[in-house]
């Protein structure tokens, strides 16, 4: 079963020879390897590349222990080139050899030498990557399958994908296990042994209790806007602990720096300004969420909400939380400032989107309530409500598109349509 994965290897073709150093990131398992051993190394190979022209090596192999070593793994590579003909270095997880850096800046100055690596932490592996790298690394961030990715090779229809989907997630190998049980023991496993143990060893966290603490409580509220403030008292309040608001934000930190959740921040839209006093935090991959909460707390609505601020994410987009202060009469008949919310403002070049996401609009009031706060905002941009009913697009007398959830996440220009 291959899995076509498009969006990333239009990237990495895009950018041969650039002389950059390459750097695909992402949460582990997510397909980083598979993206680079299988897809592009068969691209290199249909295009006319050697086969004993592309070195391979993956550093979790104990098999390659001794490369973690930069000198040795410098004279390995060096040893490899034996002509002026384009090479093409693939090393997975190279966060695992000492003083990688120097070794991938050093292979740089190989003339014909192409250099692509995997990374599983962001430590570098993002903001860092052009001060690291001299201005010469650029990132390709891999995401978990997108639900057209994950579809494109189910065996079944549409609903039952999205039913998977939804509870599993889109961690690639998810799609080859035969039961429940399976997949459920999977996402739990390597949450606990791989995401969960990667991020207590590397921070040397002490008080364990408390980060899976605020594991838990993020995964039961995705989508609620929350700060570390809060968040500390809502854990003294709920259960009796104390936690500084400086150790959530904290531990806030090291879990967006091993891609398990990502932070979306509130954006006032009226005032174009960024307001970081809240943010929301969702889950790279659902399935990891459900598996941590044990597979409760599946509520379709909020999952709903995650899985479109993945795709957005994944489409290359910047999303915000968006924020629009209105004013209106209270009982009293005194004016008071209300805030309205915007599920996502969507950004990427100069385009931009307002987009709503509802689980089903049954009639004109639950319109009417979905697309206050779009109505409220004094601009040409488009406004989109996401709906799971089963509807084709439409566009009211208000101007606001009305659009499925599988048009959304099957079309990829389905913002544009």
């Amino acid at each position: 079963m291959e899995i076509k994965r498009d969006l990333y290897l239009r990237q990495l073709i895009d950018s041969m020879g650039n002389g950059f150093v390459k750097v695909v990131t992402g949460i582990r398992r997510c397909g980083k390897s598979y993206l680079l051993n299988v897809l592009f190394y068969k691209h290199l190979l249909i295009n006319g590349v050697a086969e004993d022209h592309i070195i391979r090596i993956d550093l979790e192999d104990r098999l390659n222990k001794r490369l973690r070593d930069p000198d040795v793994m410098l004279h390995h590579v060096h040893g490899l080139i034996k002509d002026s003909q384009p090479y093409y270095i693939i090393i997975d997880e190279v966060q695992l050899m000492d003083e990688f850096v120097d070794v991938l800046n050093s292979f740089r100055n190989i003339t014909n030498a192409d250099i692509y690596v995997t990374g599983s932490n962001s430590h570098f592996l993002s903001s860092d990557i052009p001060t690291e790298f001299r201005g010469r690394g650029e990132a390709i961030h891999v995401n978990p399958l997108t639900f057209a990715e994950f579809y494109s090779v189910y065996n079944g229809d549409k609903n039952d994908a999205w039913r998977e989907y939804y509870t599993y997630g889109g961690l690639p190998l998810i799609l080859s296990f035969d039961s429940d049980i399976k997949k459920i023991n999977y996402l739990k496993d390597l949450y606990e042994t791989v995401y969960l143990a990667d991020i207590m060893e590397r921070h040397k966290i002490k008080n364990r209790q408390e980060m899976r603490e605020l594991i838990n409580f993020i995964a039961s509220s995705i989508g609620a806007p929350c700060n570390p403030s809060k968040l500390s008292n809502t854990f003294k309040s709920r259960k009796n602990v104390t936690i500084s608001h400086k150790t959530i934000a904290k531990y806030l930190s090291y879990l967006e720096d091993a891609f398990l959740v990502q932070r979306s921040i509130c954006y006032d839209i009226k005032g174009k300004r960024y307001i970081n006093t809240l943010a929301k935090y969702y889950f790279c991959d659902i399935g990891l969420r459900n598996a941590i909460l044990n597979m409760r707390q599946q509520e379709e609505t909020h999952i709903m909400e995650n899985v479109i601020y993945n795709e957005l994410i994944a489409r290359g987009f910047v999303v915000d939380v968006g924020n629009v202060a209105i004013r209106q009469k209270n009982a009293l008949g005194e004016w008071v400032r209300k805030d309205l919310e915007v599920d996502f403002v969507a950004n990427r070049g100069n385009k931009k989107y307002y987009i709503q996401s509802a689980l089903s609009i049954p009639d004109r009031e639950k319109e009417l309530q979905e697309s206050r706060s779009l109505l409220s905002i004094n601009d040409s941009f488009k406004k989109i409500i996401i709906v799971k009913d089963y509807i084709m697009p439409r566009v009211n007398e208000d101007g606001v598109v009305t659009i499925g959830l599988y048009d959304f996440l099957l079309d990829l220009n389905s913002l544009e349509n």
